[in-house]
């Protein structure tokens, strides 16, 4: 199997030793992305609308790399710090920048370390 891995010039780099996205037998599997600023590298914002809107921002950017945009996304995989509090002005958000109809999606609470939300996302590649 043949793998290409993506990096995309305003996404903030890996922190850790993996790709920020791998493109493999038709799809595009991002890694978990989370709300930081691509220059800086510091988480933007303190509540989970702000991060979130970065996030999906840097995803954007991640697709836009491979000619991709949202309406190619077949599956979202959230973590979110605290699910309970944070879910629907996240969900408000996200539901706004998406395309109809929405991709398969999985919202988890999770234990993040110093920021709100953390998306992946798996597109699928156009013809």
């Amino acid at each position: 199997m043949s793998r290409e891995v993506i990096s995309a010039d305003g996404v903030p780099a890996p922190g850790g030793a993996y790709s920020q996205a791998v493109v493999a037998r038709g799809f595009l599997y991002t890694a978990g992305t989370g709300p930081h600023d691509p220059v800086t590298g510091e988480v933007v914002g303190d509540d989970v609308a702000t991060q979130t809107r970065q996030v999906l921002g840097n995803l954007r950017a991640l697709l836009a790399a491979r000619g991709l945009d949202f309406s190619d996304v077949v599956k979202v995989t959230v973590h979110l710090a605290d699910l309970g509090r944070d879910y629907e002005a996240y969900n408000a958000v996200y539901e706004s920048a998406m395309a109809r109809p929405f991709p398969a999606r999985t919202t988890v609470g999770s234990t993040l370390d110093h920021k709100l939300v953390e998306i992946d996302m798996v597109a699928v590649l156009r013809d």
